[in-house]
């Protein structure tokens, strides 16, 4: 590992990136499973150091990793642009992984699917965002879109906003899915009323409105499934 205070000297075993190859990931540490994405410490630090700083930042957990946005890593010393790039890819490939997805062309079953498609990628994120999962007229897949990001109103969730990609793929059934980032899925009464609008809309159009599936910390919320309509 070259750059700032290398790593060379130490024993084989002490150096991460050795230490996986000779014994396998799962006998390196947060800190040093980090070290190998980051490569190279700062001038007058190691990389394990570095790594330890950046665990530090994620309030000790990887899964707080996946919480930090660019502006936020690059201002942790030592971590410019590439690195944090290097840093939020690993993050998706984690969240992608963590997934059972509900792909294009699969039958629509229940809300369950809708959640474990959506809880890796909505259950951690610090901002609301609302998707529309667009079915075909046997409830099959067609595909996702994000429709909004931000705190649920009726200006951000707009069912113009909403109905127009659905209208335009030739969907004939929706699903509406948002997170909470408080981690609390009880539906609020903006997403009761949001909800309400939407559906009418979805009548009007002849679209028929499957669910809403809010998503929490492991845990969700079900509109048809949990009697909210």
């Amino acid at each position: 590992m070259s750059g700032g205070i290398g790593l060379r000297h130490w024993a084989r075993a002490d150096r991460p990136r050795e230490k996986l190859l000779d014994q396998g990931a799962a006998a390196l540490s947060a800190v040093e499973l980090l070290a190998v994405l980051l490569r190279t410490g700062n001038e007058g630090e190691t990389v394990l150091d570095q790594a330890r700083c950046l665990l530090e930042a994620c309030g000790n957990s990887l899964r707080g990793l996946g919480r930090l946005g660019l502006d936020e890593l690059c201002r942790i010393k030592g971590i410019g642009p590439a690195k944090a790039a290097q840093l939020l890819a690993l993050v998706e490939i984690a969240k992608r992984f963590g997934e059972e997805e509900f792909a294009p062309g699969t039958p629509f079953k229940g809300s369950q699917d809708v959640y474990a498609h959506f809880r890796e990628r909505l259950a951690h994120e610090r901002q609301e965002q609302f998707y529309a999962v667009l079915l075909d007229n046997k409830n099959r897949k067609l595909k996702d879109i994000r429709i909004s990001q931000g705190s649920l109103t009726a200006s951000i969730v707009h069912p113009r906003d909403v109905y127009l990609p659905v209208i335009r793929e030739s969907a004939a059934a929706v699903i509406f899915v948002h997170n909470h980032p408080s981690g609390d899925p009880t539906p609020s009464r903006e997403d009761l009323e949001i909800t309400r609008r939407l559906r009418e809309v979805g009548e009007l159009v002849g679209v028929r409105v499957l669910d809403h599936v809010v998503i929490g910390r492991g845990r969700y919320v079900s509109f048809v499934d949990d009697g909210y309509w």
